[in-house]
Order: C-alpha cells, then sequence, then structure tokens
C-alpha cells in the first residue's frame, strides 16, 4: 500500500532537500577555496641552529588595559634566543590604561634594561588618529632597531620566533614579514568563531595572492606579528601614513607592496600564539569593530560573506533537522532520502571541519553546534556593518571608534 503524503509535505521535504543540496555546494566551493590558499602557504618553522649575528630588533607592544596579558607577553619576547640577547629592544606603549597595564609592565622594565615603558601622551586634536596608531608612533620614534616588530599584548613568542623571523628577512630580503598566529580558544564563544573566522581570513586572503608582487591590490598582514625592515617602514610613512585607518595592518600591507617593497605573509603556528579575546563581550565588539572594514568597507562583500557562513555552517542541520521533524509524522521514501541526504551533509560538513582543525593545529571541539557558529560569524558580519556605519555602540575596550565618512 502506498502511503499518501500531502503536498505541503512534499514542499517541505523539497525545501529540505534544497538546504542540504545547498549546504554541500557551499562546502566544496568555501573549503575548497581554503585547501587552495592553505597549499600555497609558506610555512616557517623555528631554526634548528642559532644564526651567528642578527641586527638589532626593536619590539613594539602597543597596549591599553592589557593588565591580563602584559607581563605573559613582556617576559616570552625577554625569554627569546637570540645570539646576542643584548641586541633587543622592548617598547611598551601604554595608550592611557585605565587599569595595571602600566604598573605591571613598569615592574619588569624595572628588572630589566632592554624593557622601556612609554607613556604615550593624548592624541593630537588636529588630526585623526584612530586605533593603536598613534601609540605606536610614539614607540617608533624611540626605537633604536634595524628591525621593528609590532605584536598585540595578547601574543606569546616562542623562544626562537624572533631569530627565526629575522633571519627569514635577512636571507629574503623581506620589507614586512607578518605571520599567522597559532589561536588558542578558551571560553565557548572563541571554539564557536575563532576557527570560522581563521578559514574566513584563508578563503577572502589567498596566500598565493598576497605573496604575489604583481598582484599590488591583495594584500593582507595579521596585525598580532608584523616585522618591518625599518629602512621600509620610514619609506611608507609608517603607521602616521594610516592614522586614520583602524585596520591599520592591511592599510600598511598595501602601502609596502604599492611602493615596489616586498611583502611576505605565511604561515607561523610553532612561531607564536595568541588568545585574542576572554569572552563573548570581547570577542562581540573586537570582530565587528574590524570585520566590515577588513572587507574594505564593501557592504555587498561582507553581507555575502555572511550569507555564505549560514550556506556552510547553518544549512546543514537546518536541513537535516527540517528532514527529522516531518518523517516523525510520518515516514515515506522521499522523506527517508531527504534524512540521508541532510546526514551526507552533516558527515561532509565533519570531514572539512576536521581537515580545517588539523590545518590549523586546534583540536576539532563543538563540532555538533556548527549551526551555532554560522549564525554569530553572520551576525558579527551585519553588525559590523551597523555599528562601522552608524557608530552606535561601536567601540573599543569603553573607547568610541569614529570613522569619517568616505569621500
Amino acid at each position: 500500500m502506498i502511503e499518501t503524503v500531502s503536498m505541503e509535505m512534499v514542499l517541505a521535504l523539497y525545501l529540505s532537500a534544497g538546504l542540504s543540496l545547498l549546504s554541500i555546494y557551499g562546502m566544496v566551493v568555501f573549503f575548497g577555496l581554503q585547501r587552495q590558499s592553505l597549499d600555497e602557504a609558506p610555512r616557517i618553522a623555528p631554526l634548528t641552529d642559532q644564526p651567528t649575528a642578527l641586527p638589532l630588533v626593536s619590539v613594539i607592544i602597543p597596549a591599553y588595559n592589557e593588565a591580563v596579558n602584559i607581563q605573559d607577553c613582556i617576559k616570552a619576547v625577554l625569554n627569546s634566543e637570540l645570539p646576542n640577547p643584548g641586541d633587543l629592544q622592548i617598547l611598551v606603549a601604554d595608550d592611557d590604561s585605565t587599569d595595571a597595564t602600566k604598573t605591571l609592565a613598569q615592574a619588569l622594565a624595572d628588572q630589566d634594561d632592554r624593557v622601556q615603558v612609554i607613556a604615550v601622551p593624548p592624541r593630537p586634536q588636529d588630526a585623526v588618529w584612530l586605533g593603536k596608531n598613534w601609540a605606536c608612533t610614539q614607540a617608533v620614534s624611540q626605537a633604536t632597531g634595524n628591525y621593528l616588530l609590532f605584536i598585540d599584548a595578547d601574543v606569546r613568542l616562542a623562544p626562537k620566533a624572533i631569530a627565526t623571523a629575522v633571519t627569514q628577512a635577512e636571507q629574503d630580503d623581506i620589507d614586512l614579514l607578518s605571520l599567522v598566529p597559532n589561536i588558542l580558544c578558551g571560553c565557548l564563544a572563541e571554539w564557536l568563531v575563532q576557527p570560522v573566522m581563521a578559514s574566513i581570513l584563508a578563503v577572502g586572503f589567498n596566500f598565493a595572492a598576497v605573496n604575489d608582487p604583481t598582484q599590488s591590490e591583495q594584500a593582507f598582514a595579521a596585525g598580532p606579528f608584523m616585522l618591518f625592515r625599518r629602512a621600509a617602514y620610514d619609506a611608507i610613512g609608517g603607521h602616521q601614513a594610516v592614522a586614520d585607518n583602524l585596520v591599520e595592518d592591511v592599510a600598511l600591507a598595501r602601502l609596502i607592496k604599492q611602493r615596489g617593497h616586498r611583502l611576505y605573509y605565511a604561515l607561523g603556528l610553532d612561531l607564536f600564539q595568541v588568545r585574542m579575546y576572554q569572552n563573548w563581550a570581547g570577542l562581540w565588539e573586537g570582530w565587528t569593530k574590524n570585520y566590515y572594514l577588513g572587507a574594505g568597507r564593501n557592504i555587498y562583500s561582507t553581507l555575502y560573506s555572511a550569507l555564505s557562513m549560514l550556506v556552510v555552517f547553518t544549512a546543514p542541520w537546518l536541513g537535516l533537522g527540517l528532514a527529522l521533524v516531518l518523517i516523525s509524522n510520518g515516514g515515506s521514501l522521499i522523506g527517508i532520502a531527504t534524512v540521508l541526504l541532510g546526514m551526507g551533509a552533516i558527515v561532509r560538513q565533519y570531514v572539512y571541519r576536521r581537515e580545517t582543525a588539523q590545518r590549523f593545529r586546534q583540536p576539532l571541539r563543538y563540532f555538533w553546534l556548527s549551526w551555532l557558529s554560522g549564525l554569530l560569524v553572520a551576525a558579527i558580519a551585519i553588525g559590523s556593518i551597523i555599528k562601522t556605519e552608524t557608530g552606535w555602540g561601536w567601540t573599543w575596550r569603553g573607547r568610541p571608534l569614529k570613522v569619517q565618512a568616505q569621500r
């Protein structure tokens, strides 16, 4: 006896199947682009042999309310293995912190004369200085190194990171070397969002294209680790040249390429690690600050990326969930086939996410919440557009952010 299926159920089953098929297509495209980018990505591993000599390096750490991070960051830099440990200058630029950042940094400076704490003066009123640009500029004015290494306070350098990076820059005549870190996650929000963001960056900024000097518009640098040859940094005008740009890392990378200097973007998973945010509130504030601007303030590409995340991460679970609900009210061959299709989409997503986790050397956690990852990242993208264009709630650690209207 053939079971009768209502037209409404048939349409719902078609919707479920459509979601599953769309998600499979989206995953094939998205993770295919990620695989291509990472396959072509250069990887820099720690040196096995210590170089006999290296140029003087100035490590610059702009810090605003980084009491939870600043001492561990400085200690990791001080533990760097260098041929001459004295050829290291650490400049902590305290950007008017309201917590104990300056006091904690100064405590280490009192113990080691390689560390210097700079009290960043108020920003000038006759020019627009956004983000960390003013603090970095003040630190550079006191830097004596042939190389300038800008890192964030949440970075933890491996002992051989500086020697490896400078040796690579010297050997390959690199003017800006930027490395992708090993991203640490602690809370649930980080596990849901950070791995997806790493994938988005790998797809959006193809390593081969970024490293191709003929593609001047394809430029990217990761703010947590930017090693400049001092001469090239000065030639492009440094952070002062991008003073009004919140996404200064990308802006500086673009200037390096456009002025004919060499940009090199590589994986440095063994050289340093970073835990960017401590909780959901910080993660939301940080990514909504940068997401839209990182996409060039292009509303269409930002919305497209939000939709893509829903297709790739959320749609498989919606398709399967809808199919299961429908057949629970009465099975049919088409219903069973739709459930199997949905399960196939979930399995494919698991395989891709496991591969991604292995690529970035992270454990695969909370995979069953991938649907929520897609929703959160899409919300971040949309929230970033709204905040940037309206200024509503657009802050960084309580400081209001304001971007000049585009001309």
